[in-house]
């Protein structure tokens, strides 16, 4: 398992670039659950997003399908 931050993988600056331009995502996890907000902040195991309803989720990643921008 990754215990370092690796800020130069471009999975992780993609998502410092969600967080930083609050961008809305739809985040797909791998039970097939669907959740949309805009992603808070994010470590070496978990990404935290808060949700349509201001309710902050904190999901790991191994759980993730996807993350894309909304549009």
């Amino acid at each position: 398992m990754l215990t370092e931050f690796d800020t130069t993988l471009p999975s992780i600056k993609q998502v410092q670039n969600l967080i930083k331009q609050t961008t809305p995502v739809e985040l797909k996890l791998l039970t097939q659950d669907v959740l949309i907000g805009k992603v808070l902040w994010q470590d070496p195991q978990c990404i935290c997003i808060n949700d349509e309803n201001s309710q902050q989720i904190i999901i790991w990643k191994q759980a993730i399908a996807y993350i894309k921008p909304k549009s």
